[in-house]
């Protein structure tokens, strides 16, 4: 690839973080803060993704996770960058240095705006690209009424207060996406310079996760957006199936020698035969990775069995072109905590009577059956009987 076409991102990631402890691994609905945003990155027109980090938890969850793309790089970054005191421009040129300057347009993403999406990104990539641009950041209008320490009045003018609708309002940077050309940034060593475009997002994106009560809301914007996806909701053309709690009754039996036996139903298994008589296929897709698994796996013929996935929901989104649907047309039945970005984003999300409380609470269905005792073929039935109204 020729340096002009090489676009990158660096996802700055510290260690330590005096605000929130290991804020950047913090869960929100299963998956790793972090993750959100990379995810978006890797799906967007960026060619290389470079997580920077000297977190070795993150180093390793990300070179175990993302084996399916080429994408992402981590790039171990030196104690001096990642000191409380280095700026994250100073990160930025360790980088750009490691590099050797090998690029065109150079982005900044940070892990703490997970609600950024790659259509974001994009048109932050298709904005730097236009004649004359220099650099771009993102950034929300608000219509809020700005006030300062002395009590005076900075956007407006108090004794004529404009209606909401005839008020032009703030432009405020939102800390999401900063991109410049690689001459700019060898000029300035900042991820700003030049001529500056402003590239809007949604105005909830203004919220950056900074304290603890950032992460309560964050988590309530995500779940609404996540929940957008269902929509419109037509015929279920794939089921996403767990293992462990969903095939099995979450148990295994031991020895010295190591994992023993897991018990699965012939009644689950015969209802798969029954869910691809009806134009329904089974997908697994599961942290576990077990010969025992995936043996039968084979026994039952699934195509399409994944592994010692912990991030289903970014392995999910890769697969969906190949796949050729949308989220709303797979169904999913999970029964943990790193289930719930997919059980609350696709067209049906299930769950077995016995899963955890969180998952219980979020699923579309809550089966009357136990995992491993008939909760699968339980679903079945109820998606053969739905697409059949469709």
């Amino acid at each position: 690839m020729s340096q002009k076409e090489n676009k990158i991102a660096i996802i700055p990631l510290r260690a330590g973080s005096k605000g929130i402890v290991n804020k950047n691994r913090k869960k929100i609905f299963g998956r790793p803060l972090f993750a959100w945003v990379l995810t978006e990155a890797i799906q967007s027109k960026l060619d290389q993704v470079y997580v920077f980090t000297d977190d070795t938890v993150i180093k390793s969850y990300i070179e175990k996770e993302y084996t399916w793309t080429n994408k992402v790089t981590v790039v171990e970054r030196s104690a001096e960058s990642a000191s409380d005191t280095a700026s994250t421009e100073a990160g930025m040129v360790e980088l750009a240095e490691k590099l050797d300057y090998q690029f065109s347009h150079y982005f900044l993403l940070q892990a703490t705006s997970p609600l950024t999406t790659a259509a974001d990104i994009d048109k932050c990539i298709d904005t730097l690209k236009k004649e004359g641009v220099d650099s771009v950041l993102t950034a929300v209008k608000t219509h809020r009424f700005i006030w300062n320490s002395k009590g005076e009045s900075l956007n407006y003018d108090y004794l004529n207060r404009p209606r909401r609708q005839d008020f032009e309002g703030l432009i405020i940077e939102n800390g999401a996406v900063y991109g410049c050309t690689a001459e700019t940034f060898k000029n300035t060593n900042n991820r700003l310079g030049g001529n500056i475009q402003v590239v809007e997002m949604e105005e909830d994106t203004l919220t950056e996760i900074d304290e603890p009560a950032d992460l309560i809301i964050i988590e309530q914007l995500l779940k609404k957006r996540l929940l957008q996806s269902k929509k419109p909701l037509g015929s279920i053309r794939y089921l996403v199936l767990d293992v462990d709690g969903v095939f099995t009754d979450a148990t295994v039996s031991y020895t010295q020698d190591g994992e023993f036996s897991k018990n699965f139903s012939f009644v689950d298994g015969m209802g798969l035969e029954v869910l691809r008589d009806n134009s329904i296929e089974p997908i697994i897709m599961t942290s576990e990775n077990s010969d025992l698994v995936k043996k039968r796996m084979e026994k039952l013929q699934i195509k399409r069995c994944y592994l010692g996935v912990k991030d289903k929901y970014a392995l999910l989104n890769s697969i969906l072109p190949e796949l050729g649907v949308l989220r709303n047309q797979i169904a999913y039945l999970g029964d943990d905590i790193n289930d719930l970005s997919n059980i609350l984003s696709v067209g049906w999300g299930a769950c077995p009577i016995n899963a955890t409380g969180q998952v219980a609470n979020n699923a579309d269905i809550k089966l009357s059956a136990n995992g491993g005792k008939g909760a699968i073929r339980e679903l079945v039935e109820f998606l053969i009987s739905f697409n059949k109204r469709i």
